[in-house]
């Protein structure tokens, strides 16, 4: 996808009796095993004759049978890697591998490996016709739970992205192909493009028809877009479509607010294609679009897919959105609606959701909390995030469900410095508080040395001599302040108003409470 503008296989069918023994095989398997209770994606989508030619994963195998790598992490201590592989087969991440590795220095996530036998492994972007050389995402920014067990996903800040441009088995032309991502309905942005899936093996805009990815955000290229969205939309080069005319013809889908959300597309390159989503968390699948391709323009019937492989960014490596991944695969052939029913239906029974809260309201690494201030006037306003600031408001029983959720912050090991912590936004996976010219914001985590040091506190017994103050981490002797209901890092005492010294030490101390969401 531009931002500046707006091997075939023989197909099976299942039989019903197959799909249902399918579905049940995955559900029976409870929480918190290490491995597949029965068929995982890429198993059931070669039991319907499409066979998976890419499976990408931070979190878990896709194959029932797979032992191998997930991805590998490169540290910033030494530049020394370690491959990331699963508890067992078909099981979930090592993700204590990975923290042990990583231990007292930051890492970043350089190759996602392809887990079919077509080694279509994904690394860094190189620069494209839009955008520069991308960069990897940090290996630690998305800490999730699947099937019990903490894991991580790849969160995404622009300028990240992965691409593989010599595939093997990828769809070309006209050929048929399907594919999923579990993506994130809290972390999005309208910027071009969060994508995955076929792209052009030049990095450059080669016109109508030459991609065929799912994109996941709320950048409305046609109208109408219906509602705030994030929507799930084809971007088939040139033009992000919800329908054979562009703009949606469902008046009732508004978008995907699911913290994890499936998507789907399929294509079958010469007339018809098709857009799903659901819930990762429960439920089944709801069809978006189903029709034929876009004729008006001319060029996307028939396509001209090229055969890359592209995650976090569009086709001419317009790398300016941010997202969320934890999965995805990409078939050759048509996959039945069957068998994205049973594909469904496995995701939901891995149960994806948030880190398990520990001793919530304190400050353990995986406590939910809330921050309330401590100064006499304010003793009911809590840090907030209010759009991408961050300020104090008045947070009550009878607030609303977002004023909560944006006063709820999960306490993490600080991204600097483990022996300190830093706040990942509730609702917002992979936003962190951070300051910057010394006032707070709500902003993506970007893997950035700066960024992590922004974005660490250190806590000490608070200023005022109750609660607690946090401590700038590479500005020791200024501490996290509300002032004027506005976040700041302040001293007591200097250049800029929000050092004044009344109330200093009050306005730097707080009480960390339960959190308002939890």
């Amino acid at each position: 996808m531009n931002r500046s503008r707006p091997a075939r296989w023989k197909r099976t069918l299942l039989c019903a009796a197959a799909l249902v023994a399918l579905v049940l095989g995955n559900v029976v398997g409870t929480p918190g095993e290490s491995q597949a209770a029965g068929p995982l994606p890429c198993d059931i989508y070669a039991s319907a004759g499409t066979p998976c030619v890419a499976a990408h994963s931070t979190t878990r195998a896709l194959f029932a049978s797979y032992s191998g790598r997930l991805y590998q992490v490169r540290r910033a201590s030494n530049g020394a890697t370690r491959d990331i592989g699963v508890l067992g087969a078909g099981g979930y991440a090592d993700a204590a591998a990975q923290d042990a590795f990583c231990a007292g220095t930051t890492c970043v996530i350089t190759i996602i490996y392809d887990q079919s036998s077509r080694h279509n492994d994904l690394t860094p972007a190189p620069p494209g016709g839009v955008g520069g050389q991308d960069d990897p995402v940090p290996a630690d920014a998305l800490p999730v739970t699947a099937g019990g067990h903490t894991v991580y996903g790849a969160s995404f800040s622009g300028r990240m992205g992965y691409r593989d441009n010599s595939t093997s088995g990828v769809a070309t032309g006209s050929q048929p192909e399907g594919m999923y991502m579990v993506a994130s309905g809290t972390h999005f942005n309208s910027s071009c493009c969060f994508d995955y899936g076929n792209a052009e093996t030049n990095n450059l805009d080669n016109g109508n028809g030459h991609m065929d990815a799912i994109y996941f955000g709320t950048l409305c290229w046609f109208s109408p877009c219906n509602g705030s969205g994030p929507w799930v939309m084809a971007d088939l080069e040139n033009g992000l479509f919800q329908s054979n005319t562009g703009g949606s013809q469902n008046s009732a889908y508004t978008g995907n607010r699911s913290p994890f959300a499936t998507t789907m597309l399929k294509n079958n390159g010469t007339n018809f294609f098709a857009l799903k989503d659901g819930n990762g968390q429960s439920g089944g699948l709801s069809t978006r679009y189903s029709g034929a391709l876009p004729t008006s323009p001319s060029g996307y019937s028939p396509m001209r897919k090229e055969g890359a492989i592209i995650l976090g960014i569009g086709g001419d490596n317009s790398n300016t959105a941010i997202g969320s991944f934890f999965e995805g695969v990409m078939t050759s052939g048509l996959p039945t609606d069957a068998a994205e029913n049973a594909v469904q239906a496995d995701i939901v029974s891995v149960g994806y959701g948030g880190p398990s809260p520990v001793a919530a309201g304190t400050l353990t690494p995986g406590s939910t909390i809330s921050l309330r201030a401590t100064t006499a006037c304010c003793t009911t306003r809590y840090v907030r995030h209010q759009n991408d600031g961050v300020v104090t408001s008045e947070i009550s029983s009878g607030s609303s469900s977002l004023d909560k959720n944006d006063a709820t912050w999960i306490v993490r090991r600080g991204l600097a410095k483990d022996s300190c912590v830093s706040f990942e936004s509730r609702n917002y996976p992979g936003d962190f508080l951070r300051h910057y010219s010394f006032q707070l914001y709500r902003q993506p985590m970007d893997g950035t040395s700066q960024f992590r040091a922004d974005a660490t506190f250190c806590p000490q017994t608070g200023q005022s001599g109750s609660g607690t103050s946090f401590a700038s981490y590479n500005y020791p002797d200024r501490f996290l302040r509300h002032y004027g209901n506005t976040l700041y890092i302040a001293s007591n005492g200097g250049s800029h108003t929000f050092d004044a010294s009344a109330n200093w030490a009050a306005d730097v101390s707080w009480a960390v409470a339960s959190p308002w969401v939890s």
